[in-house]
């Protein structure tokens, strides 16, 4: 198994947890608590499905640059034109690669 497939294993229940103490602005937190009850969550549950959620398009932008990367790896070893990959490597951004970074 490589790096990535390590890093990218998820797993299902159960999971060991930890306990944070996270620090937010008191405006936030209420936002957050309104946001919770109008879609009947927890607080807990609120929070961690938006730390999920932020972590999965991380992870999703993570590994489409290294696909990128190498994908410009491999186009040099075939190709002299720097210009040409840098060609390549835009259209092929432009088809996959969301572009809100």
């Amino acid at each position: 198994m490589n790096n990535h497939e390590e890093e990218v294993n998820l797993q299902l229940r159960p999971r060991s947890t930890e306990t944070i103490c996270l620090e937010i602005p008191q405006d936030t937190l209420k936002s957050l608590q309104e946001v919770a009850q109008m879609r009947d969550m927890s607080l807990s549950a609120l929070l961690k499905f938006y730390i999920g959620q932020g972590l999965r398009e991380d992870l999703a932008r993570m590994f489409g640059d290294r696909i990128i990367e190498k994908t410009a790896q491999v186009l040099s070893r075939h190709i002299d034109s720097p210009e040409e990959i840098s060609t390549i490597i835009a259209e092929i951004q432009g088809e996959i690669v969301p572009r809100n970074r």
